[in-house]
Parts: structure tokens; C-alpha cells; sequence
């Protein structure tokens, strides 16, 4: 241990992610409601959804319900009582909600690219540390 209580070594990461959420007046949306989306759009079913998921029937249900008082449009409906081919679907609205955020979230992950990379760089060795540091203060001009 540093004498500033510091380890002396900090395991670097091997991988970074950028997940992101959007915060409105009435909830949150985030990368998991809109999985949840794209589940029920693809098989039309909220419990399929949650098992795909691996969550209750449940907790599908009450982000979907928050989903849907999110705005002022709902994203998704259910039909009651249809036990076949599903009984949830995801309204245009939805779907344009999925596009949206997906489209964002591409653009946030390819800004973000370089800084992750430079994050996830293995620190330079003290040896080339203090030779550029010594590189640098030669260049200064004598003021």
C-alpha cells in the first residue's frame, strides 16, 4: 500500500462499454426498457419478452406500465385474453422510440471510442514517464 493509502497496483479493465440512460420528468429510459421493447416486438409477447430476459412476468409488466406513462403515447399495448401468436404489441410510437435511442446510442458509443480506448491503454512505464517529461521541459523556451 502508497503512503497515500492508494494500492500500489491498479489492475487496468480489458473491456469498456458506454451505456447511457435518458432521464424525463415522468421516469427513466434506459438500454433495459428498451430491450424489453425490442423483445416484445419480436415475439409479441410480453411474457416471452421476460423470459428472454430472464425477469418476472411481473417486473416486464411494470416497466412497460412505466414506459407507457412515460409519455403520452403509449409504446406498446396489450390485448387481453389473445393467448395466441402473443397479446402485446409495440405501437409505431414504440418502435420509433426503439430506432431513436438505438440511433443516439450509436453516435454517444463512436464519440465516446477514443477516450475508452485511452482509458483502457496500459499506463506508460515510469521510465518513459520521466523521459517525456524530460522531452518537454527541453522545449521550453527560456523566458
Amino acid at each position: 500500500m502508497a503512503p497515500d493509502g492508494l494500492p500500489d497496483q491498479v489492475s487496468a479493465p480489458r473491456s469498456a462499454r458506454l451505456t447511457f440512460r435518458i432521464d424525463f420528468d415522468g421516469g427513466r429510459l434506459g438500454h433495459g426498457k428498451i430491450e424489453l421493447l425490442e423483445h416484445i416486438a419480436r415475439s409479441g409477447s410480453l411474457s416471452a419478452a421476460a423470459r428472454a430476459m430472464d425477469m418476472s412476468y411481473r417486473r416486464a409488466w411494470q416497466l412497460l406500465a412505466a414506459l407507457n406513462a412515460m409519455f403520452s403515447e403509449p409504446v406498446a399495448v396489450t390485448h387481453p385474453g389473445r393467448n395466441t401468436n402473443g397479446a402485446t404489441e409495440v405501437t409505431p410510437f414504440g418502435r420509433q422510440l426503439i430506432v431513436t435511442y438505438r440511433r443516439l446510442e450509436a453516435r454517444l458509443v463512436k464519440a465516446a471510442e477514443p477516450t475508452l480506448d485511452r482509458l483502457l491503454a496500459p499506463p506508460a512505464a515510469p521510465a518513459l514517464r520521466k523521459a517525456a517529461k524530460r522531452d518537454r521541459t527541453k522545449r521550453r523556451p527560456n523566458t
